[in-house]
C-alpha cells in the first residue's frame, strides 16, 4: 500500500511542478508554488485513499465491495493459506479421490498474472490431508475462475486417468445451476450447436468461443439450409429447465452432455439469448463490456449500471455423480452470494 501511495504521491508531485512552471511567468513565486501545489496534491491523495479504506454505509455498495475483493484476496495468500482454505472446503475423501468446493475467483490452472492457482497448491493440499510424505494430488478436470463448486482430484496418477477416461466418455454426470437474465423458450429442453473459438475484430481485438451451427436460414426466402462446417468446431450437447423466473431473470439447471470450453456460457447466451448474470466477456459478442442489465433486475440488487461490472458470474457446480466403482454423489451448496443474489431476486429454489 505504501508503495502505491508513494507511487501516486510522486505523479501528484510531477504534476505540481509543471503547474508551478506554468504560474512561475505570471506571479514570479518559483519553487514555493512548487512545493505549496505538491503538498495540496498530495493532501487530496491522502483523503481520497482514506474514503477508498473506508466501510460503505449502504448494504449494497458494501456487497459489492466485497465481491469485487474475492479473486484479489485468493491472489495474495501465501499457498500454505491457500491449501488450508482448499482443506477447509474438503467435501469428502477416500483412498483414491479428495472432492473440494471450489471457491470463487481462483484458477485451476497458472497464466500470465495469476500468483495462487489450485494446480500449484496440491502438493501442499495432499500433505495437509494425509501426511509429510504423501505424493501430490492430481487434476481430474478444470472449472472456469469464476465457477464455484464440486471439483474432483485423485490421490494418484492411475486414479486420475481413470477419472478422466470417466469424464472423456460421459459416464460424469454434472449438474450445474444458474442465474440467466431473461426466461429461457422454451423452458426445457436441448442445445445441440457446435463450438468454436474465434477473434474478434474490434478496437480491442480479443477470442472467444461462439457458436458453430451446421444450419442457417437463407436470407432469400427463409429456408433452412446447411452450413459450411468449421473444421475446429467441437460438437456440444447442453440440456436445461427453468427452475425459477422472476426479476426479469431466471434460476436455471444445465447438464453439459459435453465437455467444451465455455459450453454452459455459450449456449446460453447465443443459443438461447440468456447470459448468464455477472458473465461480461459473453453478454456481447463485439466488445468486452460490463453486462447490461434490465431495469427490473437492478431495482431489486439495488444496483446503479455503472456498478454493474462488479457482479460475479452466477454459475454453480451444484452436483456431481461419479461411477467409481459404485456411483458416487457429491452436493455442493451454493456459495453465500449466489444465495444472497436469489434472494434479492425474489428466486425461490425448489425444495424437491
Amino acid at each position: 500500500m505504501a508503495a502505491g501511495g508513494g507511487g501516486a504521491a510522486r505523479r501528484c508531485w510531477r504534476s505540481g511542478v509543471g503547474l508551478a512552471r506554468a504560474v512561475r511567468g505570471v506571479c514570479g513565486t518559483g519553487r514555493a508554488t512548487a512545493a505549496l501545489r505538491a503538498e495540496e496534491l498530495a493532501e487530496r491523495l491522502r483523503k481520497s485513499e482514506e474514503q477508498q479504506r473506508e466501510i460503505p454505509k449502504d448494504p449494497t455498495r458494501r456487497w459489492l465491495r466485497e465481491l469485487a475483493a474475492m479473486s484479489q484476496q485468493l491472489q495474495q495468500v501465501h499457498p500454505n493459506v491457500l491449501a488450508k482454505i482448499l482443506k477447509q472446503r474438503t467435501l469428502y475423501q477416500n483412498e483414491e479421490i479428495v472432492v473440494i468446493d471450489k471457491p470463487y475467483g481462483l484458477p485451476v490452472h497458472g497464466g500470465p498474472g495469476i500468483k495462487n492457482c489450485i494446480a500449484d497448491v496440491l502438493p501442499i493440499l495432499a500433505k495437509m490431508l494425509e501426511n509429510m510424505k504423501a505424493e501430490p494430488l492430481h487434476l481430474c478436470h478444470r472449472l472456469d475462475k469464476e465457477t464455484t463448486g464440486v471439483m474432483v482430484l485423485a490421490r494418484s496418477k492411475e486414479a486420475a486417468e481413470k477419472i478422466r477416461l470417466l469424464f472423456k466418455t460421459r459416464q460424469v454426470e454434472k449438474i450445474y445451476w444458474a442465474i440467466v437474465l431473461g426466461d429461457p423458450d422454451p423452458v426445457e429442453g436441448v442445445v445441440e450447436i457446435p463450438i468454436v473459438e474465434k477473434e474478434v475484430q474490434s478496437h480491442q481485438s480479443h477470442y472467444k468461443m461462439t457458436l458453430a451451427p451446421n444450419y442457417r436460414l437463407c436470407p432469400e426466402d427463409g429456408r433452412v439450409v446447411k452450413a459450411r462446417g468449421k473444421r475446429h468446431a467441437e460438437r456440444a450437447v447442453t440440456r436445461y429447465r427453468r427452475l425459477a423466473a422472476a426479476s426479469a431473470c431466471s434460476l436455471l439447471e444445465l447438464q453439459p452432455i459435453t465437455g467444451v470450453k465455455h459450453q454452459i456460457r455459450v449456449h446460453l447466451a447465443y443459443g438461447l439469448g440468456c447470459p448468464i448474470l455477472g458473465d461480461h466477456k459473453y453478454s456481447h459478442w463485439s466488445k468486452l463490456a460490463p453486462q447490461k442489465l434490465p431495469e427490473l433486475t437492478l431495482r431489486r440488487l439495488k444496483l446503479e449500471q455503472s456498478k454493474a461490472r462488479h457482479l460475479p458470474l452466477h454459475l454453480h457446480a451444484h452436483r456431481l455423480c461419479l461411477p467409481l466403482g459404485q456411483p458416487l454423489d457429491f452436493v455442493c451448496k451454493l456459495p453465500l452470494f449466489f444465495q444472497k443474489t436469489l434472494r434479492k431476486l425474489e428466486l425461490d429454489i425448489p425444495k424437491d
